[in-house]
């Protein structure tokens, strides 16, 4: 059964926690990092991609780049920018997108669930990636920003969180930039926090919606303090790590799409000839098809959308990792027509997250930069979970999570 543990968080004053508040590391690049912390010495940008604190020319894996973090951190404690509380508490956070609002509980997830298997991943990891992590978080004893976490909807827990945003006011209420609300509450009422607990340890299982590498960087460095401590007796910081656990019934998969930068060699009709093998192809002309359903795709070409509908056969609804739509599209178009065998390396595909809309990957293709967009219908929660509970693994970039967890509303020390 899964562990949910209040902590002591640290976190922003109130009247600069919309300062602090920053995107996560992994959806900017150094540059837009630098610009959009640029004026804000509060951002925790300073902290997460530390690089920006130094030229450009400096590259974000030297150990100096790292130092820099740790440095920082104690910095914002120091100048008041970051207080710890001094109880642990449990946390609501909760976002708005499109007048949808989205709450969840904030606390600690525990590090031996992750190595038992309690905390359920999707997707395949990178050891670079990870160890860039790793070194983040060795260096700061913290966990700096939160992992999205998805668990089977309580009744009593959805219950418990809807009472308490009713019955108490806000400790953050602000806007971002990019016209997401972010709300969030402390849950300090030992009565409240022990029934948390209690009811999240009848929960079987969490899920890794989004932050899969920030998930594997904070347990494998607390299953090395552990290690490393003589006198461990697993009630230390570091048996914990920072995550947010969202009902999956308050959540939505966004699609995620596919461009290509040629036809493979082939021209327009001899594309749509072979489509036609393994799907019912329907030209829709310029405006755009938005898959309607499971196994309908769209592809847009030379000016064109496609309706595609993969015919019976072509796909095995017993396999949970073969009826997904990004499995059939990866098997069926981009491999054996567009000659596509690798996601991950092939430089001749790009993926493009569904809240950019379709209109995107549309553009790309118009302005000549790629030579067909792939449109594919999203994949559930039930999907998700179901391929995580069979030790499945999903092929990369099918999932989009929107909106995404601001960093520096609470953060967890070890």
């Amino acid at each position: 059964m899964a562990i949910l543990k209040p902590f002591k968080g640290v976190r922003p004053p109130m009247a600069i926690a919309h300062l602090v508040a920053s995107r996560p590391y992994d959806v900017l690049n150094s540059a837009e990092a630098r610009i959009e912390a640029g004026g804000n010495e509060k951002s925790l940008l300073h902290l997460i991609k530390p690089e920006i604190n130094f030229t450009p020319a400096i590259d974000e894996h030297e150990q100096a780049v790292y130092d820099k973090a740790a440095e920082m951190f104690n910095q914002f404690q120091e100048r008041g920018w970051l207080l710890q509380d001094e109880k642990e508490c449990f946390y609501i956070y909760a976002q708005t997108m499109n007048g949808i609002r989205q709450y969840g509980l904030v606390g600690c997830a525990g590090v031996q669930d992750y190595l038992d298997g309690i905390i359920k991943k999707h997707e395949l990891t990178r050891p670079d990636k990870e160890e860039d992590r790793m070194k983040h978080v060795r260096i700061t004893s913290a966990n700096l920003e939160p992992v999205f976490f998805t668990y089977r909807a309580v009744p009593e827990l959805d219950k418990i969180v809807a009472t308490w945003v009713e019955e108490h006011p806000a400790e953050y209420d602000f806007i971002s930039s990019d016209d997401i609300g972010h709300h969030f509450w402390v849950i300090d009422n030992d009565q409240i926090i022990a029934r948390i607990g209690e009811l999240f340890a009848n929960v079987p299982y969490t899920y890794v919606a989004d932050g899969h590498h920030r998930t594997a960087a904070a347990a494998l460095v607390g299953n090395e303090r552990r290690a490393a401590n003589p006198n461990h007796d697993g009630t230390e910081e570091y048996n914990y790590f920072l995550a947010v656990h969202f009902p999956d019934n308050q959540l939505r998969i966004i699609d995620y799409n596919r461009v290509v930068k040629d036809l493979n060699g082939l021209s327009v009709d001899q594309l749509i000839e072979k489509l036609d093998l393994a799907f019912t192809v329907k030209k829709v002309g310029s405006e755009i098809h938005k898959p309607c359903c499971l196994h309908n795709f769209g592809i847009y070409v030379a000016g064109n959308w496609y309706s595609l509908t993969a015919k019976p056969g072509t796909f095995n609804d017993n396999d949970p990792i073969g009826v997904l739509d990004v499995t059939i599209s990866s098997d069926l178009i981009l491999r054996d027509i567009l000659g596509i065998h690798n996601l991950r390396t092939d430089k001749r595909i790009d993926f493009v997250g569904g809240i950019r809309g379709l209109g995107e990957i549309q553009k790309r293709v118009d302005s000549g930069e790629m030579a067909i967009a792939l449109a594919l219908y999203p994949v559930s929660m039930k999907q998700l979970m179901d391929i995580a509970d069979t030790g499945n693994i999903m092929p990369p970039k099918t999932t989009w999570f929107e909106p995404k967890l601001r960093s520096g509303l609470v953060i967890h020390k070890l």
